[in-house]
């Protein structure tokens, strides 16, 4: 990756990542914990459908790509670059047991940002050498949203895998709320991924909004420390 990609990267990837799931335990649909982030302000908005069908998942596509783009909201897709490309997103986000970043089609990498998603330091340092913008790391608190293999790692292991992956942001998932997004951004982290943060809240928009306050809080913290 060049210097000037990693730079771009950077600056579009940072901020706050809201995954628009479709698990139906969640108070409130893709649609609106999408609404909620683009009014808020997130950085990038990412289409998690493991309960829909590939036609229902296209569907939810292109109306949270309409949505995202009236906002200026980055849109991903959450392992799938053929739907990536089909709903014109801006990137996809692919997990360890997906597609690794070398291996999308040049086409797709050509017009797709990347996000990695790691949990091990030895996963992390692989992602730092793979063609992706942005790598996430954790459960960093541990994560109650889907299910996962792994403890929480911690801010010492979030720190690391920052300092490792700069100028390459790095961005915290697992168990984020806004205190934690805080402690996320003092860590080195660029930016928060969140799922029950927003899906679960009674007012998903005020959480976006106290999370969008807190990571904007923290990094004028961070500048003038």
């Amino acid at each position: 990756m060049t210097r000037a990609r990693a730079a771009a990267g950077a600056a579009r990837c940072s901020g706050l990542h809201v995954l628009a799931d479709d698990d139906p335990r969640w108070p409130h649909g893709p649609l609106v914990q999408a609404r909620a982030a683009c009014v808020a302000g997130a950085a990038v908005v990412q289409l998690r459908a493991k309960h829909a069908t590939d036609r229902e998942a296209l569907r939810l596509g292109h109306e949270l790509r309409q949505m995202t783009r009236a906002h200026g909201v980055l849109f991903f897709v959450n392992d799938r670059f053929d739907l990536a490309l089909l709903c014109e997103a801006d990137g996809v986000h692919v997990g360890q047991e997906d597609l690794p970043p070398a291996r999308l089609p040049a086409a797709a990498r050509e017009r797709l940002l990347v996000g990695r998603s790691t949990h091990t330091l030895a996963q992390a340092r692989a992602a730092i050498g793979e063609p992706c913008d942005y790598v996430a790391f954790g459960p960093v608190f541990g994560t109650t949203s889907k299910d996962s293999p792994y403890a929480a790692r911690g801010l010492a292991a979030l720190a690391e895998v920052a300092a490792l992956a700069a100028p390459r942001p790095v961005i915290a998932i697992g168990g984020i709320d806004a205190e934690r997004a805080r402690q996320a951004v003092a860590a080195g982290a660029a930016g928060v991924a969140v799922i029950s943060a927003v899906a679960g809240a009674a007012a998903p928009e005020a959480a976006a909004r106290a999370l969008v306050a807190a990571l904007e809080a923290g990094a004028e913290a961070e500048g003038r420390a």
